[in-house]
């Protein structure tokens, strides 16, 4: 076997087993908090935990794919065939290209979501949708055109910016953790910093998105949702209804008119 392949499949290894390591510490965490605050569901009649072992095989699989293309980018990099030389690691490019990172991709991931909600590939995201009310082990609960589509991304990043690897690993990392405790089903986060004129958003943001389907694509913040005209109608009086009696509201009661997809 060529040793580039060899050393490919040795990246591979290495980040598959670290995202399966994070998922499964994050996934188990946050059943155990879940677990100490049953007042803080978000849906209160829906269990989706009877879903758990599909989403879980699911999530190993999709894992795997995102797995192969964060290696596959990263080994590019390695072997230098990128534009642009990565910048030196420092105190300085480190966040810069988080940041530049986490933007971008709330804007990709925004748009292939929207994507994969067209009637010809929804196909590919409908599993997803399989999880009414989200759980923990929902986030990765996917199709490998979904995962290609949504995590695309951590792929092409590599190629057309000059990301220090600790960059997008670092940014890999906090989507997993993120996208877990939004797919959670629980609310801790509602506050003035989840609704507007914040950009910033809270577990109920995703969670509506799961229960009505048509609002609240973004991944990270609101912004694209804000500015499409796709955030759910009632999300910030939600956000302020909570965080105002310190309550979770039933959400069953935010039913609106479908929009477009």
């Amino acid at each position: 076997m060529p040793s580039l392949v060899i050393d490919f499949l040795i990246v591979f290894f290495a980040i598959y087993a670290a995202m399966l390591g994070v998922y499964f510490a994050t996934g188990f965490t946050m059943i155990a908090i879940n677990n100490r605050f049953p007042e803080r569901r978000i849906q209160k009649h829906r269990d989706g935990m009877k879903r758990v072992r599909e989403e879980i095989l699911a999530s190993l699989r999709a894992l795997a794919t995102s797995s192969v293309l964060l290696s596959a980018g990263f080994f590019a990099q390695l072997q230098g065939w990128v534009l642009f030389q990565p910048l030196a690691l420092s105190w300085w490019s480190f966040p810069l290209m988080f940041v530049v990172c986490l933007v971008l991709f709330d804007a990709w991931f925004y748009w292939g979501h929207r994507i994969l909600h067209l009637p010809a590939l929804y196909k590919w995201h409908v599993p997803h949708h399989r999880s009414i009310a989200p759980t923990v082990w929902s986030n990765d609960s996917s199709t490998t055109i979904d995962t290609l589509i949504e995590h695309g991304f951590y792929l092409v990043v590599w190629f057309v910016l000059p990301v220090p690897a600790l960059s997008v690993f670092a940014l890999r990392l906090f989507d997993q953790i993120s996208g877990m405790v939004g797919h959670s089903g629980f609310e801790y986060f509602a506050s003035k910093s989840s609704r507007w004129p914040s950009p910033m958003i809270c577990t109920t943001f995703h969670d509506l998105h799961h229960s009505q389907f048509h609002y609240n694509y973004g991944n990270f913040f609101s912004f694209w949702d804000r500015v499409c005209g796709t955030v759910h109608p009632k999300y910030d009086s939600l956000v302020h209804e909570m965080e105002t009696t310190g309550e979770i509201p039933d959400t069953e009661q935010t039913k609106v008119a479908k929009s477009a997809a």
